[in-house]
């Protein structure tokens, strides 16, 4: 236990020294500075601090929970987020740019209006404070508990063990956020996100060695010739992830989170111009398609090695971490949970004091405040919100189902709406935001009588995709009535005064990325891993060649 505790504390003082070190000179005077990180984000920065602000332990517990009752089809909510990406780096993020947003609800008042805005920023305010973030917290809070063995350490219950590892990793997190701005976050997320990645992927490592009796290749063979059906990726109506899912509620959920979501998409906001932003994306997404060997692999091998028996599903991941790491290692890993907690935690809890100052509080108070005041300001309502949040994480321990799975139910409230009101925005230019507030208030309605009052036997997500395409044709049929004065127009005039020329390898990368997505859902079906029939070596070579194809006809293009 000491070894683990003084890893533990030697890799977070590290990460924190730097993170001081590489902010300690920036101007934090002014809102650009401290909301945007005065616009100077590099692409490895923006690409690994959208990583890290998505995977929390919400993932890493989660997902791996799902993967170890059920098989790898869960992947759909991971993996499958390669296509927003794509679509945020080619076409949204340069309208984003030129505009010069500073939050994404800017884009509701431009297309429909001022309320419409203030409601949607309510809206994503809701979503952070009261599901991304307590889950965030709670989460992490089990990993630390586990590993730690606080309850057995300290004679606490369960409970109380909870609750004070929610109250530290808030207190920690609230400092990064209040005090270092947007720049300090994404700092600390990119040096996180590598110990994150180290310490991940430890826990396959050791966990197939353990498998094996010390032979990593024994191990490999184990998994890949005995319950072969866990890694089917296809999913059927009675796994996680329906396959018909993959194309309905869950994409459309996936554009929700990583397209139009203020956490996401502000380090992409930051960048220093529009080819670091979307190099920074592409990043994100390469690394989005490599996340099953450390959301899912771990999950399938605790069902190896602690049997089927665990309950909740939930301490799967960290027992596995516990029996398989090494004591010295275990410091160094829950620091990197502690980094990937800390990064969805002051993230969101950032993006929140954005949105609430940029979008609300000037319609709440008409007084005129001077960047120094505003900035302030944010601080004092940061620290209330994670006081907020810190209070609402412990409550989730009452829940019964996987919490991955639960916080998505919840998120449909709020998630479906956004991304229906921004389809409509971007390709219609007459619906009125009466129109839209109207749609957004049936949805609302319609989703929590359907899930929670009639309990419809029908997977949450299919209603979500449901609901989302009544959510689109109540506002067409509205706009029908409800119309703009004049249509929508965007204007071409660059309002961030950065440089916004496209990168020139986008669209290559984006065809790479999307034949990669293709392939590994090749591999983990019943043509490759989850079939004694399978084969990869095909799948892999196929690959290849559209690979060389894809590389050769673009350049032929790049040249002409």
């Amino acid at each position: 236990m000491f070894l683990t505790i003084v890893s533990f504390l030697v890799v977070t003082a590290f990460v924190a020294g730097i993170s001081w070190y590489k902010t300690r000179n920036d101007d934090l005077s002014t809102s650009k500075g401290y909301f945007l990180a005065g616009r100077g984000l590099s692409a490895t920065v923006i690409g690994c601090s959208m990583v890290l602000t998505s995977l929390s332990t919400e993932q890493l517990i989660g997902v791996n929970a799902n993967s170890y009752k059920g098989n790898f089809s869960i992947i759909a909510w991971t993996v499958q987020s390669v296509i927003p990406l794509c679509f945020l780096a080619l076409y949204l993020l340069p309208k984003y740019i030129r505009n010069g947003y500073t939050t994404i609800p800017e884009f509701f008042e431009n297309r429909f209006d001022r309320q419409t805005r203030l409601i949607m920023s309510t809206l994503f305010l809701i979503f952070y404070l009261f599901i991304v973030i307590p889950t965030a917290l709670y989460t992490g809070a089990i990993a630390f508990n586990k590993v730690f063995n606080l309850e057995a350490v300290f004679g606490l219950s369960y409970g109380q063990a909870i609750v004070y590892t929610v109250m530290t990793i808030g207190i920690v997190g609230a400092i990064y956020a209040i005090f270092g701005g947007l720049k300090a976050v994404a700092v600390s997320d990119t040096w996180n996100a590598v110990i994150l990645v180290i310490g991940a992927l430890l826990v396959p490592f050791f966990a197939l060695s353990y498998l094996g009796d010390g032979s990593i290749s024994e191990g490999i063979k184990i998994i890949t010739t005995t319950h072969v059906e866990k890694f089917n990726a296809i999913g059927s109506a009675t796994d996680a992830v329906p396959w018909p899912a993959m194309f309905t509620g869950i994409l459309i959920v996936n554009f929700f989170y990583w397209t139009t979501n203020q956490a996401i998409v502000q380090r992409a906001l930051g960048a220093r111009d529009l080819k670091s932003g979307q190099k920074g994306i592409l990043i994100a997404a390469l690394f989005l398609l490599l996340l099953p060997i450390i959301l899912n692999l771990p999950g399938l091998l605790s069902f190896h090695i602690l049997g089927d028996g665990l309950k909740p599903i939930d301490v799967s991941y960290p027992q596995l971490v516990n029996k398989v790491l090494p004591t010295a290692l275990q410091g160094f890993f829950v620091a990197a949970l502690f980094g990937a907690v800390l990064s969805t935690f002051n993230s969101f809890l950032n993006s929140a004091a954005t949105i609430f100052c940029k979008d609300l509080l000037p319609s709440i108070s008409q007084k005129t405040r001077s960047d120094a005041e505003l900035i302030l300001f944010a601080k004092k309502i940061s620290a209330v919100m994670a006081v907020v949040t810190i209070i609402i994480a412990p409550l989730l321990m009452f829940g019964t189902d996987g919490i991955f799975l639960v916080t998505k139910r919840f998120a449909g409230f709020v998630n479906i709406p956004i991304v229906a009101l921004f389809a409509v925005g971007l390709f219609n230019k007459t619906v009125s935001g009466l129109a839209a507030r109207i749609a957004l208030l049936a949805h609302v309605i319609l989703y929590f009588c359907i899930v929670w009052v009639f309990q419809v036997k029908w997977n949450f997500v299919y209603v979500m995709a449901s609901l989302f395409v009544f959510d689109v044709v109540l506002m067409l049929v509205l706009g029908q009535f409800l119309k703009r004065a004049t249509p929508y127009e965007d204007n071409s005039v660059n309002h961030a005064n950065v440089d916004l020329s496209n990168w020139e390898y986008a669209k290559v990368t984006v065809a790479s990325l999307v034949l990669g997505l293709v392939t590994l859902y090749a591999v983990l079906s019943p043509l490759g891993l989850a079939s004694p029939e399978g084969n990869t070596t095909v799948i892999l070579g196929g690959w290849a060649v559209l690979q060389v194809i894809i590389i050769v006809l673009f350049g032929r293009k790049q040249k002409a």
